[in-house]
């Protein structure tokens, strides 16, 4: 009796999940549908799935990152319901459409004054929000700081045990709704003033050096051996990377372009909380 009411329940969880689904669809490619009740609650419902963690926009299958677009789309049409409000924090008011987040005592997560959430982002217990913006689609795993005026993007998903360093950017992407967010897997060290966006993966335990800049079109190359290899929009496991620059021709002349460099590996031994100096002292890199 137990094991068919743990299907019977599965069953109709993956029913709902249909059915919202289709509503979801319905009203992103009919907008008039959005004043109808039972399409604002849908909405909504996913808003707060979102919020609880039950829902994210990206989550990874056998090792690749898949986007659930009708959740990001759901996203989209929130904003389209939601009405400007005031809010009131005191002493602080904003106006605006998406509430803050304000459970944090019930769901185990510290938050030092001016660290702001939006509702619909998860935060994990364990985390730490220093003063900090996360945005609605974000998710923040167990055990991670989010460190002063760091900033977490809309849709971005960031692992357990990662430390994002004080004045980090985690770029956000909501539109279109097929893009791949930032990702910043478990274990992860992204020093200060880092900027990743469009998309980019840091894949687990890397550590990026202070001012490290990532997108799409950035080159990263590995320069830690005989032959060096490159990469754009993606930083392997374990990768140790600092700022460079490569030298191209341009018509007036050659001219040095932003890159990464990768000069290591992370090692296993390391403690997976390691300063960032730490990590660097190994390849003897002063950043």
């Amino acid at each position: 009796m137990y094991s068919c009411g743990l299907f019977t329940l599965g069953l109709y969880l993956s029913l709902k999940k249909i059915f919202m689904r289709k509503i979801i669809e319905d009203a992103w490619e009919n907008r008039s549908i959005l004043s109808q009740p039972q399409v604002q609650s849908a909405i909504r419902a996913m808003i707060d799935d979102l919020d609880k963690g039950k829902l994210r926009i990206a989550e990874p299958k056998d090792d690749v990152w898949v986007v659930n677009e009708w959740i990001k789309k759901s996203v989209i049409l929130y904003f389209l319901i939601q009405k400007m409000e005031l809010i009131k924090v005191s002493p602080f008011t904003f106006y605006d459409k998406i509430p803050l987040k304000s459970n944090y005592k019930e769901i185990g997560v510290r938050v030092v004054p001016n660290g702001l959430a939006r509702y619909g982002s998860y935060i994990a217990k364990g985390v730490i929000l220093m003063p900090c913006y996360v945005n609605i689609g974000a998710y923040i795993d167990s055990e991670t700081m989010v460190d002063t005026w760091a900033t977490v993007g809309s849709c971005a998903q960031i692992g357990k045990h990662v430390h994002l360093s004080g004045g980090v950017g985690i770029g956000g992407v909501l539109e279109p709704v097929q893009a791949l967010p930032v990702i910043v897997e478990d274990n992860c060290f992204i020093g200060s003033r880092c900027i990743v966006v469009e998309g980019v993966r840091v894949c687990k335990e890397a550590v990026l050096g202070a001012n490290v800049v990532l997108t799409q079109s950035t080159k990263i190359i590995d320069v830690s051996d005989k032959e060096s290899i490159e990469y754009k929009g993606y930083v392997p496991e374990r990768s140790v990377v600092i700022p460079g620059s490569f030298t191209k021709q341009f018509p007036a002349g050659e001219f040095h372009v932003p890159c990464a460099l990768i000069i290591g590996k992370r090692k296993k031994s390391t403690d997976y909380k390691t300063t960032l100096n730490d990590a660097l002292r190994e390849f003897n890199v002063p950043v």
